[in-house]
């Protein structure tokens, strides 16, 4: 993950999902001192044009200050590896010789103010009415990012990550985006509870088809424990 750095221990914990993969909880400053791994591997998993790539690492450092901030990394441990070692890759991780980033996942606490939060609640509320936006996007976990290197995906890890990711929230629902096409993860998150709010909905910007996506907490799967007592209509 960072140049040889360790990442500060916190509130981080490892839990190991596989042989060989370790979960790993960041905080705001883990996930910074991490942050050119997670564009790495946001670069590998989506291929955007190199010119975009700035962009979604200031991107990327914003949302980290966002409130109730969560990131969660995918760790490959080198052969005889331990879990406490974990806490950072080096340089030679990409030749296999220390811990490797294999995927990443972070999420937030959506709020009044946040471009995609506005931008999508407002939409909703055309299309939807104005209080099926407020089940939705009123007291929610909004998931940014969920990524995994495409040489590591079809493992189980992107499923690790959003269990691990909605762990507990305190929220009554997650929202995210992704592409409105029947891909990978699109079939990962209908698997977790997630249905269509929007469909076809394109971002300024851009002239690709995104479809908006809700689920009630805790997600299917999850630890019944966690349940909260109102959920939104689906």
């Amino acid at each position: 993950m960072t140049d040889g750095k360790p990442a500060p221990r916190g509130r981080a914990e490892a839990s190991r999902v596989q042989a060989g993969l370790t979960l790993r909880e960041l905080d705001r400053n883990q996930f910074l001192a991490n942050l050119d791994a997670c564009a790495g591997v946001y670069a590998a998993a989506m291929n955007p044009p190199v010119e975009q790539l700035p962009g979604r690492y200031v991107i990327m450092e914003r949302h980290s200050g966002y409130a109730a901030f969560r990131a969660i990394a995918a760790i490959m441990l080198p052969a005889g590896g331990e879990a406490a070692g974990a806490t950072a890759a080096d340089r030679g991780a990409a030749e296999g010789t220390g811990p490797l980033l294999v995927g990443f996942a972070y999420g937030f606490h959506g709020s009044g103010g946040q471009w995609w939060h506005d931008l999508v609640r407002r939409a909703t509320a055309s299309t939807l009415g104005a209080g099926a936006a407020d089940d939705w996007f009123g007291d929610s976990l909004e998931i940014a990012e969920v990524h995994v290197l495409p040489r590591h995906q079809g493992h189980g890890t992107g499923l690790a990550m959003m269990q691990r990711l909605t762990a507990g929230r305190p929220e009554r629902s997650a929202v995210l985006s992704t592409m409105d096409a029947d891909t990978r993860a699109r079939r990962l998150y209908r698997g977790l509870g997630f249905t269509d709010l929007l469909t076809g909905f394109e971002f300024p910007g851009t002239n690709l088809p995104y479809a908006i996506m809700g689920a009630p907490l805790p997600l299917q799967g999850a630890s019944p424990g966690s349940a909260r007592p109102d959920k939104p209509s689906r």
